[in-house]
């Protein structure tokens, strides 16, 4: 983990297009080598960091299991 308001100056958030403008959801921002992970009720708490591999990986399981059911 790191905090954001220290080594994350700058990086340009997102939340998910299927939030539907909920307050509960996680933001994501691309950075040079990783993928940060925040929540976004806590912008300036912890976030968490995946290796771009590592998230795709984790985001195609996500697309798989919301296929199955």
């Amino acid at each position: 983990m790191v905090n954001p308001a220290a080594d994350l100056h700058g990086a340009r958030w997102r939340k998910s297009t299927r939030s539907g403008g909920a307050q509960q959801c996680v933001e994501v921002a691309d950075l040079h080598r990783q993928q940060a992970v925040r929540d976004s009720k806590n912008p300036t708490g912890p976030a968490l960091m995946f290796a771009h591999a590592a998230f795709g990986a984790f985001l195609d399981d996500l697309k798989g299991n919301q296929a199955e059911h």
